[in-house]
């Protein structure tokens, strides 16, 4: 692909994927795709309405018994297709995907394509490890094991920030596990989604094994979660919206996953390496403009290091490139919208009335006056109880506070809603595994700050939710755990029906 109008060709039937085909919404209402390095259109469509939704889901439900139905060799094999022709895909992907979200293209090409190649790879061998406890005689009398089944039709809500990595966060344990998907991607960023549902296709995936309904949320999103026919959800967004799809999942007593809000924070303790805590303090706080879930919000820095690591921060924080995402030497594109952008900037513009604006807090002019862009921005001298320390600002602002004692670095690190991801930084093992212990996280990083590996889970604590994205964990969420006893006596009257009738 080379420019919007090819975009506009490919999804000119419209930006629902049901069944295997694309189709129009038909809600009546119509939605821009916008470039948010540009504010120009690339793409217009119309959105999902609840028909789309129901249809959807009965594509799903029809292809329900023959997907898990099928031997998990034949999954597994299906899945290996799908990986070699995302592979072949991956320039396009990543093109798509810095066009709708303004990425640097060296992110997409080589963090959120391979990555989500590879979690591909990952569940095309991990459907065939669906394993259960071993067969064995507990009583002395019964065989039991455990079976793991698909569980049926799942919806799945995805976000903006990562649309192509976390429509495959979804889709991919949950068809590994032999059920079938209809997932709702934001409507802002679809693009990427209805690519990996059409590469599905295109690999063997039969129809209805994963649909794309692209809609608002209060109407496709909802009508989703509510289903009759959709057995579990999955989302991943915001705490608040969170609250609402928990709301409506278990008022019909569906299965829930939630990924929500983090606000993570980067302690740094005084026998750290400095250079590499600074240099992975702006890496942490920058990556996808900030607008990542676990990206380094708070740094907390022990005493002796803490002017240094500020001075350290912002002189590197000044040197990275603002600029047009498909310039390879760009560092940093802008926030999704105007609108974050402008949510961002509130955050740092009120911080200034009781904390001190280090570096940036500003939107360039100039060339990029007319994308979303935010210079990145160190905010220091904040109190720990203040709106920018405590709430999610998914921009690229980090602020950074000092403590004294080991104690009380965990113990402000610990001292937020959120619990989705950390770090730690010291040469002294026992100090940082006691933080890896005490820190409540879901993730906590030990002189590093963001990688993630299809191996290893992906959930939080506490306001950032349960379950867990990524590795064989993630089938806990999507397969139904059943117990089966087998009888190996030929006994017809069992020694424990005295209880029920007649003595022993």
């Amino acid at each position: 692909m080379g420019n919007g109008i090819q975009v506009r060709d490919r999804f000119a039937d419209g930006a629902q994927y049901i069944g295997g085909k694309l189709r129009s919404g038909t809600s009546g209402r119509r939605h821009d795709v916008v470039n948010p390095a540009t504010g120009e259109s690339v793409y217009s469509y119309e959105l999902a309405g609840t028909a789309d939704v129901d249809a959807a889901v009965a594509a799903a439900r029809e292809a329900f018994p023959g997907w898990s139905g099928a031997t998990p060799a034949e999954r597994a094999e299906a899945m290996h297709r799908f990986a070699a022709v995302l592979a072949e895909q991956a320039d396009d992907f990543a093109y798509v995907e810095s066009l709708q979200c303004g990425k640097p293209i060296k992110l997409s090409t080589e963090f959120d394509v391979p990555g989500t190649v590879d979690n591909t790879s990952f569940f095309a061998g991990a459907a065939r490890h669906l394993e259960g406890k071993s067969a064995a005689e507990y009583d002395g009398d019964h065989t039991s094991y455990v079976r793991r089944e698909a569980i049926g039709v799942i919806g799945s809500i995805a976000p903006w920030n990562y649309p192509l990595q976390m429509a495959a966060w979804k889709v991919l344990p949950a068809i590994a596990a032999g059920n079938t998907i209809v997932l709702k991607p934001a409507e802002i960023t679809p693009l990427t989604s209805l690519m990996f549902a059409q590469a599905a296709t295109e690999a063997g995936i039969p129809d209805g094994v994963i649909n794309i309904v692209t809609g608002a949320g209060k109407e496709a999103g909802e009508h989703l979660v509510g289903h009759p026919d959709v057995v579990m959800t999955s989302f991943t967004g915001s705490t608040a919206v969170g609250k609402r799809v928990a709301e409506i999942a278990t008022s019909t007593v569906k299965r829930l996953h939630l990924e929500l809000g983090g606000k993570a924070p980067f302690v740094v303790f005084d026998d750290a390496d400095l250079d590499a805590a600074v240099n992975g303090a702006v890496a942490g706080a920058l990556i996808n403009t900030g607008q990542d879930c676990t990206a380094a919000t708070r740094a907390y820095v022990q005493r002796p290091l803490y002017d240094a690591f500020v001075r350290g921060v912002a002189e590197l924080m000044d040197t990275v490139r603002l600029g047009d995402p498909f310039d390879p030497h760009t560092d940093l594109g802008p926030l999704i919208s105007h609108a974050q952008r402008d949510r961002v900037a509130g955050f740092v513009e009120r911080a200034r009335a009781y904390a001190t604006v280090v570096t940036g807090g500003e939107a360039p002019g100039g060339e990029l006056a007319d994308g979303a862009y935010y210079r990145p921005t160190l905010v220091a001298d904040a109190a720990q109880d203040s709106e920018i320390v405590q709430s999610e600002i998914f921009g690229p602002v980090l602020v950074v506070l000092p403590f004294d004692s080991d104690d009380e670095g965990i113990r402000l690190a610990n001292d937020t809603p959120y619990g989705l991801a950390a770090s730690a930084w010291s040469r002294d093992l026992y100090r940082a595994n006691r933080a890896t212990r005490e820190i409540k996280a879901g993730c906590v990083w030990v002189n590093d700050h963001i990688p993630i590996i299809s191996e290893m889970p992906h959930g939080g604590y506490k306001a950032s939710g349960f379950g867990k994205d990524m590795s064989s964990y993630s089938f806990e969420e999507y397969t139904q755990v059943k117990h089966v006893m087998y009888d190996n006596t030929a006994v017809v009257r069992k020694d424990w029906h005295r209880t029920i009738f007649g003595d022993r």
